[in-house]
């Protein structure tokens, strides 16, 4: 559970109050009585709405992410309700210490998500919360998609538009519904950073969002994963991040100890069915990675995403072998500009089975805020190289380091460009995939090379890409991306050589 704030410094004794006094039970079995928070949720009303010592929010942003059935929905529509209509917003000191709650001026409550169907999770709660002496009181005007309060003084709607037309706004407070679904290819990332924009130009400063999610899955790049790795990452201020996560359960058909884990997970959500959870856990229709994620609330990695098996790449290791001086042998160099990583690899031409030895690594500091990768030093691992090795090619990507690569051309190096997009890299890396798991590949054994190779996701099997698991992650995969260009021209020139004998 989480700790109670110093209670004088909390405005959430008077949303508590404030809910029971006018909101309902929106439905269940208890629908139409007085509203009651659990424990759980109490907690977590005097945690958001705590204040420091002049009244200003101590959280921005906060995310709650909770099994599927523990009633975030209800318990948002709830706190949208207060945030309308009740004490939220502070209002000095009283004669004990304790902070006044008052209302918001204009309040403006946005319930956001990429579709319309989330939205509805939240909206078609209001009627059920609605009670007359609230309706009469603060003249509530229900609507489907925009909630009329106080004479028409605050609002709360439904927004699934696109993130233009919502730039601009100035809400009071928004939630952000089912984030693990908010990704690029439904303009959820952009709609979150219009939001955020939006609430950041507050006057006041007290503009707040609030996400509610299940677990993320990860490498999908969606919003509620892009902000539980900047918390991990210690890269995020001013966030409260709340997850009841079930304690790890290796195996899912031992029923007493999956039944504990759920039991664990859903908190003092009473109302949710174990009995039923384990059922649904245990439907052969059910995959394990989603009960996982659904019903235990645990972040895991789907192993099918993997590029290679787990452990292959550790077998291929030949610790004594050492590519001789002058011998044929092709670069592949993958390059940054101040983030992600930088290198070299060289990979046998003429050896029966190829062998990759990593030359150089630069990557940017964990918890660096100014960082340049040293583009003088990357430029003469590369010359050097090519002084030792007999270089028939330097196999690049010329994204950012055009300038430099066209100055290593002009010195005579074998620069040769190899896009990481396209057909091309597909049936690169398919091929490198072969070879590994057909131990027709070694490699010298570099902990930072198997790092970068076990880190690789590959998000379509059918034509497979080298990809992090997410573009925020710090895993880094560019020297897997440069063992694939240099390991897919080396067979091609070895090909070449057999033909022109």
């Amino acid at each position: 559970m989480i700790e109670l704030p110093a209670p004088n410094r909390t405005l959430g004794w008077g949303v508590l109050d404030w809910s029971t006094q006018w909101l309902l039970q929106p439905d269940g079995p208890d629908a139409g009585n007085p509203w009651k928070y659990t424990t759980e949720q109490a907690q977590m009303v005097l945690v958001w709405y705590e204040v420091d010592e002049v009244g200003r929010f101590l959280r921005r942003r906060g995310v709650i992410r909770r099994m599927k059935g523990w009633g975030k929905d209800p318990f948002l529509a709830a706190l949208s309700y207060a945030e309308a209509c009740g004490p939220v917003r502070f209002g000095g000191w009283d004669a004990n210490g304790f902070p006044i709650g008052i209302q918001h001026t204009a309040p403006w409550i946005q319930i956001a998500a990429v579709s319309k169907d989330q939205t509805k999770n939240t909206m078609t709660l209001f009627p059920g919360l609605t009670s007359p002496e609230l309706k009469k009181t603060f003249d509530v005007d229900l609507g489907k998609e925009i909630i009329y309060v106080r004479g028409g003084i605050g609002r709360i709607e439904a927004v699934t538009s696109s993130p233009r037309s919502l730039e601009g706004g100035r809400p009071s407070l928004v939630v952000l519904n089912e984030t693990h679904h908010w990704l690029a290819n439904n303009e959820g990332l952009e709609m979150a950073d219009v939001i955020r924009r939006n609430l950041g130009k507050s006057r006041d400063g007290s503009a707040r969002s609030i996400e509610i999610t299940n677990a993320h899955l990860p490498g999908e790049g969606s919003v509620a994963e892009l902000t539980y790795n900047a918390i991990k990452q210690g890269e995020i201020a001013g966030v409260w991040y709340d997850a009841r996560e079930a304690p790890e359960c290796p195996d899912l058909t031992d029923e007493v100890r999956v039944k504990d884990a759920l039991t664990f997970a859903r908190g003092d959500s009473y109302w949710v069915d174990i009995d039923r959870l384990y059922d649904e856990i245990m439907d052969p229709a059910t995959p394990e990675y989603k009960s996982r994620r659904f019903y235990l609330n645990q972040v895991v990695l789907v192993d099918i995403d993997r590029w290679l098996p787990q452990g292959v790449w550790s077998t291929l290791a030949d610790y004594e072998y050492h590519i001789p001086e002058h011998d044929r042998v092709v670069l592949g160099f993958d390059g940054s500009y101040n983030g992600d990583a930088t290198g070299l690899v060289a990979v046998t031409i003429d050896r029966p089975i190829p062998f990759v030895h990593l030359l150089s690594l630069e990557e940017r500091p964990y918890g660096a805020v100014e960082y340049r990768v040293p583009r003088q030093k990357i430029m003469q691992d590369i010359r050097t190289a090519c002084a030792y090795y007999n270089v028939v090619e330097v196999a690049v990507d010329p994204a950012l380091w055009q300038s430099d690569l066209e100055q290593l051309m002009d010195e005579g190096y074998p620069i040769v460009e190899f896009q990481q997009r396209g057909q091309r890299m597909i049936e690169a890396t398919q091929r490198l995939y072969e070879d590994v798991t057909r131990s027709r590949f070694s490699h010298d054994g570099s902990p930072d090379l198997a790092r970068h190779m076990a880190n690789a996701w590959v998000k379509d099997p059918l034509n497979p890409r080298i990809q992090k698991e997410n573009q925020s992650s710090r895993n880094w995969v560019d020297m897997a991306v440069a063992t694939v260009m240099a390991s897919q021209r080396a067979k091609e020139i070895a090909m070449e050589s057999q033909f022109a004998t």
